[in-house]
């Protein structure tokens, strides 16, 4: 009796932590887009972050994955809304893959920029592989990088990276992207797709209101 009292416990624990890591991530998140985004002549290029449909942050992804093929980073995707500014953010997780020249590092912040409507659609798929089931490039740096800009605007995502102070572009090929289940229950009380979440009404969380702020403040369409 109790020992399935003591599982029990544990079983409460470990949700109430799940919810505690989905808030603190969305808050690192905040951080890492606003980090990025104040590095001098080095950001994300202003006029592609004001043309995408949406964006995908992922802080903290962990180098073991790159080896092992485990799941090793969790994020959130925010799409546009008409007149509205940014949606509620949807939990994501990637799987495999690697990140070429950046794969020794233990650890980095990756951004992702979702340029067209087929790149929607397919980052809101329940599963699907970055290179395969979509076109995906190394995003250009700076905020006048206009010839590389040029040069990429074919591709439907936009992958970068920062770790150890250095930000570039880089190509996530291979990498798979799915919605977290769990995490969306934790965040809003009940399953929600990704779709629904960022295409529908949904009000964010309020653990959501630090990087939406920074979404806000970043970005505009004209």
């Amino acid at each position: 009796m109790k020992s399935k009292i003591a599982a029990v416990m544990l079983l409460g624990a470990a949700l109430v932590s799940a919810a505690s890591d989905a808030e603190r991530r969305l808050q690192s998140a905040a951080n890492a887009f606003k980090e990025v985004m104040a590095i001098p002549d080095k950001s994300i290029p202003q006029d592609l972050l004001n043309k995408a449909e949406c964006i995908v942050i992922v802080p903290d992804l962990k180098k073991g994955a790159f080896i092992i093929g485990g799941k090793y980073g969790k994020g959130f995707v925010s799409c546009r809304k008409k007149g509205a500014g940014w949606s509620a953010p949807g939990a994501v997780r990637v799987e495999g893959g690697s990140v070429g020249f950046q794969i020794g590092a233990s650890e980095m912040d990756v951004f992702m920029l979702i340029m067209n409507e087929r790149g929607v659609d397919r980052l809101l798929s329940t599963k699907f592989t970055l290179g395969a089931d979509a076109t995906v490039a190394a995003g250009p740096v700076g905020r006048n990088a206009q010839a590389e800009t040029d040069a990429r605007m074919t591709a439907e995502i936009l992958t970068w990276s920062k770790s150890r102070g250095l930000f570039a572009g880089v190509a996530l090929t291979g990498a798979t992207l799915r919605e977290d289940e769990d995490w969306n229950i934790d965040l809003y009380g009940k399953p929600l797709k990704n779709r629904d979440i960022v295409t529908g009404n949904t009000a964010a969380p309020k653990a959501a209101a630090a990087l939406l702020g920074e979404l806000d403040r970043y970005s505009s369409r004209k």
